[in-house]
C-alpha cells in the first residue's frame, strides 16, 4: 500500500474559488486539502482533481519509431503532467531523423532516459526494453503520436494508487470523446478484445488500447516474447493469470484488473499510423497461443 496521499493535482487557479486568501500561495497542500473538504471527493473527481501521493514515481515508457513531428510535443505532455516522473523513450531504429533528434536531447536534457535499438524490432520489442529500465513503482506504456493524452495519468493512476487494482487499462469505447474513423478498424479491435475475453474470462472492453498501467512489479514479473502489436493480447494473457506474490502476511492472489474511459485522437493511414491488416492477423495468433502457453 503506498503512503497516505496528501497532496493533489490539477487544482483550479486561486482566482477561480472564493476566500482562497485564507491560505498563502506556497501553502498549495493545504489549499487543495481544503478543496476536497470543501467540495468532496466526488464532485473533485467529476473536476479532474485526483489525490497523487508526492512519493509516487511514474515510470512512462516511450516506443518510438520514426516520430519526428511529434517527438517534441509528447514529451511536452508528458512533463506538464504534475507527478513525479521517470521518462523512458525506446528508438526502434527510426529512418526519419528522430534518431538524431534524441540523440541530442541526451546531450541537454537530463531528465530522459533514451535507449537505441540497432535493428527495427517492433512495439512490443522496444516496450521490453523499457520495462527494464523502469524505477517507478507504477509502470504506464505511452504511444509518440499523440493520440493519447497525457493529461488523463491522474485518472489512470488511481485505482492503483487507491490500493484496489494492480493493472488498468484505459479504453475508448466507455464514454471519453474520440476522433470519428474507420468503422471496420473499430470492429477488427471490438472483435479481437471479444475473443481475448473468452480466453482469459475477462470482461475488458478495449483490449488493444495504448494505455495500460501496472505497478511495477507486475509488468517487471511477467516474461513478454511479442515483438510486434502482439504485445497487447500477450500482456493481457499474462497479466489475466499472473499471481502477485505474498506480502506481509497477504496471500499471493490474482492481479486486480479495472478498466478507466480515454479520450483517442487517432491518426490516419496517410498520417503516419502504423497498424495494419498483418498486425490484426497477429494478434489473433497471439490470443490463441498465449491462452495456453507462454
Amino acid at each position: 500500500m503506498y503512503p497516505q496521499p496528501h497532496t493533489f493535482r490539477q487544482a483550479p487557479e486561486p482566482d477561480e474559488v472564493e476566500d482562497m486568501d485564507a491560505f498563502p500561495p506556497e501553502d498549495q497542500g493545504e489549499r487543495l486539502d481544503w478543496l476536497f473538504r470543501t467540495l468532496g471527493e466526488g464532485m473533485c473527481r467529476q473536476l479532474g482533481i485526483y489525490r497523487v501521493p508526492e512519493q509516487l514515481v511514474l515510470s512512462v515508457v516511450i516506443p518510438v519509431y520514426n516520430e519526428r513531428n511529434t517527438i517534441h510535443e509528447i514529451l511536452r505532455q508528458v512533463r506538464a503532467v504534475p507527478i513525479n516522473k521517470q521518462i523512458i523513450l525506446v528508438d526502434d531504429c527510426s529512418k526519419d531523423g528522430t534518431r538524431d533528434i534524441l540523440k541530442g536531447m541526451m546531450e541537454t536534457e537530463t531528465d530522459l532516459t533514451i535507449v537505441f535499438h540497432e535493428k527495427n524490432q517492433g512495439k512490443g520489442a522496444a516496450l521490453r526494453t523499457g520495462f527494464q529500465h523502469a524505477r517507478g513503482q507504477i509502470v504506464i506504456v505511452q504511444d509518440a503520436d499523440l493520440e493519447y493524452d497525457p493529461s488523463q495519468y491522474p485518472q489512470l493512476l488511481q485505482p492503483i494508487v487507491e490500493g484496489k487494482a494492480d493493472v488498468v487499462f484505459g479504453s475508448r469505447f466507455i464514454g471519453e470523446s474520440h476522433r470519428v474513423l474507420h468503422f471496420w478498424h473499430s470492429m477488427a479491435n471490438r472483435m479481437l478484445t471479444l475473443l481475448s475475453n473468452f480466453f482469459t474470462d475477462l470482461n475488458l472492453t478495449d483490449m488493444e488500447v495504448c494505455y495500460k498501467v501496472f505497478r511495477r512489479e507486475v509488468i517487471q514479473g511477467i516474461t513478454l516474447k511479442s515483438d510486434r502489436f502482439g504485445f497487447e493480447p500477450e500482456v493481457t494473457a499474462k497479466v489475466a493469470r499472473f499471481q502477485v506474490p505474498p506480502l506481509e502476511g497477504r496471500p499471493a492472489r490474482r492481479c486486480r484488473i479495472y478498466e478507466i474511459p480515454v479520450s483517442y485522437n487517432g491518426r490516419d493511414y496517410s498520417e503516419g499510423k502504423k497498424i495494419g491488416i498483418k498486425d490484426g492477423f497477429q494478434a489473433l495468433y497471439c490470443i490463441v497461443r498465449y491462452a495456453f502457453a507462454d
